[in-house]
């Protein structure tokens, strides 16, 4: 049911290309319909649907900016206590312009923490293993940060901006809003001002270096020197 679509590697659809499976949409469990329509609207995330049928089956549709995959909820549409959905992960690129985004719209979120043990990110708030912080050098998938909707189904942020290898397809690249790019040309920026340093002149080629660097740093292949 998302309106958001893509294009296979070798430019098909995806619906027709063998053993293409594309995540759709995740489903919460929630008490209330309309007051979960209007917290995932405060936070900024897009309508897609919101349907209703005579045998009393409801589903709302929602897609968080800059994601491929949705999440519905409404009545009739899951047998799972609401907010019994914890964990679902959230990736961002920039995890203190995230939180404060949120807190912004309403949200209540707690401080950003990085995982002191395997697993401890998907631990309750103020388990020990939770170490205050962020990741001090930022590393991809080391800083995190929850939040709840109102039934207390759980969201795990989780800051990446680069991928370990295999991570995603090195025939596409892609960036999903407006946040990621100026981010990734920022990475790009900093690490051809090694370079040029490096090679020891002004590189006039750059944008095509700038280029190679993005598409290697978020497919997860060795990075250009």
């Amino acid at each position: 049911m998302s309106t958001v679509d893509g294009q296979s590697a070798s430019g098909g659809s995806p619906g027709n290309e063998p053993g293409y499976f594309k995540l759709e949409a995740v489903v919460i469990p929630v008490a209330d319909a309309d007051r979960s329509k209007a917290f995932y609207a405060g936070l900024g995330w897009r309508l897609d649907a919101d349907f209703s049928f005579d045998n009393g089956f409801r589903v709302v549709q929602f897609t968080p900016p800059g994601s491929q995959c949705s999440v519905q909820f409404g009545t009739h549409i899951t047998e799972a206590p609401p907010g019994s959905a914890h964990g679902p992960y959230l990736i961002v690129s920039d995890m203190e312009a995230a939180r404060h985004q949120l807190v912004s719209r309403g949200a209540t979120v707690n401080e950003v923490f990085r995982s002191g043990a395997p697993g401890a990110q998907l631990d309750p708030d103020g388990t020990a293993d939770r170490v205050d912080g962020p990741d001090p050098d930022h590393n991809s998938y080391k800083s995190f940060a929850t939040f709840e909707d109102p039934d207390g189904n759980g969201w795990l942020l989780q800051e990446v901006t680069h991928r370990l290898p295999g991570r995603l397809d090195s025939t596409t690249t892609s960036f999903n809003s407006t946040d990621d790019l100026p981010a990734a040309l920022r990475r790009a920026e900093s690490a051809h001002a090694e370079h040029e340093k490096r090679i020891g002149r002004a590189d006039p080629d750059w944008p095509s270096w700038y280029a190679e660097y993005m598409v290697r740093e978020q497919s997860g292949q060795e990075l250009p020197v």
